[in-house]
């Protein structure tokens, strides 16, 4: 298992519009068959693939992912580019 590391240089927290309720449920569907686990609700923690997060959505529109932890071999780049990904891909572009 690779090391995990404690994000004290911060990565970036990631900021989504037009987050839709359904856009909200694909992420989180989209999330889950990645292998990371996801909080019920509007708010919580996403964890797993040695990657933890936080995330808040206002429950119309706005989403906010702040990375915690991830593997010392991965950039914030990288989680944020997959997190992006997963977005476009929920929001149909």
């Amino acid at each position: 298992m690779d090391e995990r590391k404690i994000d004290t240089e911060g990565c970036q927290g990631i900021k989504f519009r037009n987050v839709t309720p359904a856009v909200f449920s694909c992420m989180k569907k989209k999330l889950q068959a990645y292998g990371i686990e996801t909080s019920p609700g509007n708010s919580g923690v996403f964890e797993g693939n040695d990657i933890v997060a936080d995330f808040s959505w206002d429950g119309e529109a706005n989403l906010v992912i702040e990375i915690r932890e991830r593997p010392l071999t991965t950039y914030c780049g990288q989680v944020s580019g997959k997190l992006k990904a997963f977005m476009r891909e929920c929001q149909g572009f």
